[in-house]
């Protein structure tokens, strides 16, 4: 049985170590969490997944880290400053404030049952509120000194594509990843870590001709479904494609696909993939009314460059168009989790929690358990296979006695090890067998068979099986 609820996932983040809320011993901050020993491992993987699939393995693709702090002029010249808000309702009577579009997903403060405008309560006209968190930027806090936390990661990648360009000599298509942190105020974070105020952002602008743009859209939608389907492990019906309709998309947006999840709380959007026109490189760009671009981007009497690129077959600078495939790590992480928690009833009626994460994802890949944590050899033995295991640097291994080893295999199924090794006399040479001398008992998380395996052999083994 998969998670039926929110709160499942919660508990078990915080018992096992996942997901902490930020700032807890002193009430909390809504909206921030903190990733545990476990979850930071979980985090990292995908993260690394994702790196994987869309740098590492091809051929057109750059990496990058920008700064999260920008010149304010980036964020008024790529819209921000005019269209990233969202419109705030107050109620006179609560006093709680409530998006006015997402009234449905507000709780009434004195009626918990009720949503914002169901009660007695008088709500205030609307009124369009800048989800940038601003930040005083040098000693004096005048108008002029501040600066925004970056809402998204998208326009570090715009305001350096010349740069990377002139660096490594890429040729249209091409494209720029990126993994960072953004910050948006939302006005009512919930659900968890799906819709927080400090989240990290996987990104990649795609740059191709115009012209180009539509069918490489569809090969990146294409691509991203089998990403989420095979290295992340979700299940193919439990994706949608949602075509965002025209009323709705953003100010930049030709076109955009969302992959929605199935959450326990609902349909949700996992990734969105975005057909972003010249929009952005024109905005940032000087001069840029010389350049055909979209009409209704401002004039730009700031920028130093003029982000275009020289199409060699065809002789002339261009501005290329720009497909973004932009997800959620937070989202990614909640969407594994939701997908791998299993509880299973077993023979003898006990009820049997566990983390069917695929191996590549799990924060921890082989635990080494002894059977008695009071035979010196036996622990000797033990740890030394986990540092054995763990000195090759590709797999995160531990060692724990904390209880009998019953508990302790049930400790590693609810926080999705795939593999437990378990050292006892036979290991030794010692027991009634005593050619099972050199071999250690390993067992698998998902069907909980086990067998003997020489120790010899078992980096391999676990190995080629992560």
């Amino acid at each position: 049985m998969a998670a039926q609820n929110m709160d499942q996932l919660v508990s078990l983040c915080k018992r096992r170590g996942f997901i902490f809320g930020g700032s807890e011993i002193y009430g909390g901050l809504q909206g921030t969490f903190d990733y545990g020993p476990l979850g930071v491992e979980l985090k990292n993987n995908l993260k690394k997944l994702w790196w994987q699939h869309n740098v590492y393995e091809r051929d057109d693709m750059e990496g990058i880290d920008c700064a999260i702090l920008m010149n304010r002029r980036v964020w008024q010249y790529s819209g921000h400053e005019e269209t990233f808000v969202d419109p705030l309702v107050d109620c006179k009577t609560c006093k709680g404030r409530f998006r006015a579009d997402k009234l449905q997903d507000g709780t009434c403060l004195k009626h918990p049952k009720m949503h914002p405008g169901e009660c007695e309560g008088e709500l205030t006209e609307p009124r369009a509120f800048n989800m940038m968190f601003k930040t005083a930027v040098g000693p004096l806090a005048d108008p002029e000194s501040f600066a925004y936390l970056r809402p998204e990661t998208a326009q570090g990648i715009f305001v350096n594509f010349k740069n990377v360009v002139d660096s490594t000599n890429r040729k249209i298509p091409f494209g720029i990843a990126q993994i960072g942190k953004s910050f948006r105020n939302e006005i009512t974070p919930r659900n968890f870590i799906f819709r927080v105020r400090e989240f990290e952002q996987m990104e990649i602008e795609y740059f191709v001709r115009p012209g180009e743009d539509e069918a490489v859209h569809e090969q990146w939608i294409e691509d991203h479904v089998n990403f989420w389907v095979n290295e992340v492990g979700l299940k193919r019906e439990n994706l949608n494609l949602y075509e965002v309709p025209a009323a709705e998309l953003a100010h930049y947006s030709k076109r955009t696909v969302d992959l929605m999840y199935k959450f326990p709380i609902g349909w949700e959007e996992l990734e969105g993939i975005a057909n972003r026109t010249d929009y952005d490189l024109g905005s940032h760009s000087r001069e840029q009314s010389k350049l055909g671009l979209t009409a209704t981007v401002k004039e730009n009497e700031h920028s130093t460059e003029k982000l275009t690129y020289f199409d060699q077959p065809n002789n002339k600078h261009i501005v290329p168009y720009v497909i973004e495939p932009s997800a959620g790590v937070d989202r990614g992480v909640l969407a594994a989790l939701c997908e791998a928690y299993d509880e299973e009833t077993l023979e003898n009626g006990e009820v049997r929690t566990v983390l069917r994460l695929k191996p590549s994802l799990s924060p921890i890949k082989v635990a080494v358990l002894p059977l008695k944590k009071n035979a010196d050899e036996i622990v000797t033995l033990a740890k030394r296979i986990k540092n054995e295991l763990q000195a090759s640097g590709e797999m995160r291994s531990v060692y724990d006695d904390s209880a009998g080893i019953g508990k302790l295999y049930r400790r590693q199924d609810e926080i999705g090890t795939p593999f437990c090794v378990t050292v006892d006399f036979d290991s030794l040479g010692r027991g009634d067998d005593v050619s099972q001398k050199d071999t250690v008992t390993i067992r698998d998380r998902d069907t909980m068979q086990q067998h003997r395996i020489p120790i010899a052999e078992l980096a391999t083994y676990v190995r080629s099986r992560i």
